[in-house]
């Protein structure tokens, strides 16, 4: 099953986010926070880092790169609602996957099923 990290600071967005991933078949870790997310990165695997880009502590796009470091098999997807930091993000982790909010969550299903979706269809074929 693939494993998603979620790192989103607002709590409604987080279980909203989290919920609909899980209901997509994908096993998802919420944290409210990059500092919190850090430590997971270190010591479990995930597949994908979705994360919120401005947050409390450390923001996503420092929890980014301290992924590709850690852990730099796991694919990284950015959310935010700031359009402004989505040019840094995007030159900071060039290979990051950037989602606008508001998005609609069939969208941002969409996008997780593409970044996986050469893996798995390297296996059927």
């Amino acid at each position: 099953m693939t494993r998603i990290l979620l790192a989103e600071d607002e709590q409604a967005m987080r279980e909203y986010l989290a919920r609909a991933l899980e209901k997509n078949g994908y096993e998802v870790v919420a944290v409210d926070r990059g500092t919190e997310a850090a430590p997971l990165l270190e010591n479990e695997h995930f597949d994908l880092l979705l994360t919120d880009i401005v947050m409390p502590e450390m923001d996503g796009i420092e929890l980014a790169r301290h992924c590709s470091k850690v852990s730099p098999k796991t694919q990284v997807m950015f959310i935010t609602g700031f359009s402004g930091v989505v040019l840094r993000a995007g030159e900071s982790v060039p290979n990051a996957k950037i989602l606008s909010k508001p998005f609609h969550l069939k969208d941002l299903v969409l996008e997780v099923e593409r970044i996986f979706a050469p893996e798995s269809a390297s296996g059927l074929n």
